[in-house]
């Protein structure tokens, strides 16, 4: 039976205290945590060892352990400059190589930000960046890889629930990243209930179908926000002051019997709190 798979973004602070050193050691890092789940993180560019992820793409795949990859931060969909918007394209070509020799199947993208435009004309402009990136992957046989944009923390980042929905009607293919940590923050605090997290859901399953519905890539932690900026950095579970709480999600998830694919990406405990939801999904 199909389930939601918990995991970490990158190695948190236990990786090495325990005793790991070598990137091939994750896949036995995470089962020690019943984790099913890694984002391997390109943030700053896609610089791999074809050797090293592609031995970790086989040991995870012995392990059950899903894969996805997080593509390069500066990549801006919606910049006014061409160059930029093409160079982005080519971040994600990138980045799909490198996700093909380690079997991750999803890419994480973020989308740029407005800038001195509007959002509209930014959404236009991300949704065409998207629409050359597709092609471009088709054309070098990485269909098969899904381009996951994320809903970003600060308000003047292009990637609020509604745009990410929009830039996702583009192609079947594109599964969005539900980042709750961030949509909590550019909105000052607003998932506190079941409800909250209820309207999330529905809009994801009423805008893009049963599919991607049931199956959306998702980011959490708890998120630090200043008014009227949005994000300022990501925290722990430990955190009392600043949301949201994983509780609700959680227990919605197994009540509805979706089966999305949760990172986790709290500062320096994220394999611990991956482990935590893992819990509370499963209670």
């Amino acid at each position: 039976m199909k389930t939601a798979r918990f995991g970490p973004a990158g190695t948190a602070d236990s990786f090495a205290a325990l005793g790991y050193k070598k990137t091939v050691q994750l896949p036995d890092y995470l089962e020690r945590f019943g984790l099913t789940a890694f984002e391997y993180q390109c943030g700053r560019g896609v610089r791999v060892n074809e050797a090293t992820v592609t031995e970790l793409g086989r040991l995870c795949k012995e392990k059950d352990i899903a894969l996805s990859l997080h593509a390069p931060y500066y990549i801006s969909l919606s910049s006014v400059e061409e160059e930029k918007r093409m160079n982005s394209v080519n971040y994600i070509v990138d980045s799909a190589k490198a996700a093909r020799l380690m079997g991750a199947d999803r890419i994480i993208v973020h989308s740029g930000s407005c800038g001195k435009i509007s959002r509209e004309e930014a959404l236009s402009l991300a949704k065409g960046t998207l629409q050359m990136a597709l092609k471009a992957l088709d054309e070098l046989g990485f269909s098969d890889i899904a381009v996951c944009p994320e809903t970003m923390g600060k308000v003047n980042q292009l990637g609020d629930l509604n745009e990410v929905m929009e830039l996702c009607s583009i192609d079947e293919r594109l599964i969005p990243c539900i980042d709750f940590g961030h949509l909590n923050a550019r909105t000052f605090g607003s998932i506190r209930e079941a409800a909250d997290y209820a309207l999330i859901l529905d809009t994801i399953r009423d805008r893009l179908g049963e599919e991607r519905g049931r199956n959306f890539h998702a980011h959490f932690s708890k998120i630090q926000y200043t008014v009227p900026g949005g994000e300022k950095c990501h925290l722990t579970f430990d955190d009392r002051e600043f949301g949201p709480d994983p509780g609700p999600l959680t227990a919605l998830i197994a009540e509805r019997g979706l089966t999305p694919r949760i990172i986790c990406e709290s500062a320096g405990t994220q394999t611990e709190d991956a482990a935590a939801m893992k819990a509370l999904y499963c209670r």
